[in-house]
């Protein structure tokens, strides 16, 4: 039978706690967004399928917590990624300092075939604003890896964010002359580690805090 998608990729969310990954995941899988959204607990994923390049991509997306506490469980589900999408707060410094760690920490468990995006998310509010677009430019220059700033708020570039990520994996699957997932990244089968524990452009996301 023919299948539904013409590539699978296995994203995995990272970041700090309050960086807004949650709110990302919902946005982009949904389309909506809450003033309530509780802290991750562990890691939660979600399906969506969107056109790329002429091209059916399913991406499964999982959002990881950002609490130090869950950092042995989370750090299980960056092996085989095929991306990783690095959020920080840009109104919280603290959050964009941490990039530099969060990379060093993923980094131990992705080869150099795994693409890495970083977003500057909450850019709905200037006022709020504590990280410049440029700084954060800069940085991803700096590590050799995409960048864009994103509001989960009021949609900004979120669907962008997904589409330039899979156009890069694309990029790549295909340079690689693969046919379909690749043994031992994307494929279903090795996405989930052993006992896992899942809880099933500028401004503070109004409430949604996540891991």
């Amino acid at each position: 039978m023919k299948r539904e998608y013409d590539h699978l990729f296995k994203l995995v969310l990272i970041g700090g706690s309050g960086a807004g990954k949650s709110c990302l995941l919902l946005r982009f899988a949904d389309d909506s967004f809450t003033d309530s959204y509780i802290t991750t607990i562990g890691v939660d994923f979600r399906f969506k399928t969107i056109p790329v390049d002429k091209k059916t991509i399913k991406l499964q997306i999982w959002d990881t917590a950002g609490q130090e506490r869950f950092r042995t469980i989370t750090s299980a589900y960056y092996r085989g990624a095929d991306g990783i999408i690095l959020v920080y707060d840009v109104c919280d410094p603290e959050s964009f300092d941490q990039v530099d760690d969060w990379l060093n920490e993923v980094n131990r468990y992705v080869n150099e075939s795994t693409c890495k995006i970083l977003i500057g998310n909450k850019c709905d509010d200037d006022s709020a604003r504590k990280v410049s677009y440029e700084a954060g430019k800069k940085k991803a220059d700096d590590l050799g890896i995409s960048f864009i700033e994103t509001s989960a708020k009021v949609g900004t570039n979120v669907e962008s964010a997904f589409q330039m990520m899979s156009a890069e994996l694309i990029g790549k699957r295909e340079q690689q002359g693969a046919r379909g997932p690749r043994q031992g990244a994307g494929g279903v089968g090795l996405l989930t580690p052993t006992n896992p524990r899942s809880n099933g452009n500028k401004g503070p996301c109004s409430g949604c805090i996540d891991g």
